[in-house]
């Protein structure tokens, strides 16, 4: 499996997109950042219902999922069918709150930089 990007990648790249931005901030996969995106546009999605989006397995996608869960980028719901059971539906979290937990996370780097730069020497 290939590496997430990160900041360097990030740095090295002219003209980055959001989705490239997001996989560096977070430490995700490109995949991973698609899928976020594709929750953006169709909130309430299934698994099957991204996977077909994404042309992705579902194994894959439900993969994706998970990570977006654990990074705090999306949130699950369960849905109760008329004929019995479920379906979980997932929504990402919303635009301005990952664009903040992204600027959080960038001045939270810096900051360890700008330590290390001022421990240097002593």
């Amino acid at each position: 499996m290939a590496d997430a990007p990160d900041l360097e990648d990030l740095i090295e790249t002219n003209d980055p997109s959001f989705g490239h931005v997001l996989a560096c901030v977070f430490g995700i996969q490109r995949h991973e950042s698609r899928t976020y995106l594709a929750l953006l546009d169709n909130p309430g999605s299934t698994v099957a219902e991204l996977a077909e989006m994404l042309d992705r397995d579902r194994s894959n996608v439900n993969r994706s999922l998970t990570t977006l869960l654990e990074k705090g980028l999306a949130e699950r719901r369960r849905r109760l069918l008329d004929p019995g059971g479920y379906v979980y539906q997932y929504t990402a979290t919303p635009l301005p709150e990952a664009k903040e937990m992204m600027h959080a996370a960038l001045d939270e780097w810096a900051e360890t930089v700008h330590d290390r730069i001022d421990s240097f020497g002593r």
